[in-house]
């Protein structure tokens, strides 16, 4: 459920799951309608970094 203030609780499980902990800094997005992925901030950092180089 989306609070009125627009926050998600995620569970546990599924947070540990994709190793992920509290306080861990992630990049939210919208993949099509009704679908929004979330994304290690260190990943999509890493990604465009490797991306960018040759």
């Amino acid at each position: 459920m989306v609070g009125d203030d627009g926050q998600v609780v995620l569970p546990l499980g599924l947070l540990a799951e994709a190793g992920l902990d509290a306080g861990s800094r992630l990049l939210a997005f919208s993949d099509g309608d009704g679908r929004i992925v979330l994304q290690r901030e260190a990943d999509a950092i890493e990604r465009l970094l490797g991306e960018g180089t040759l």
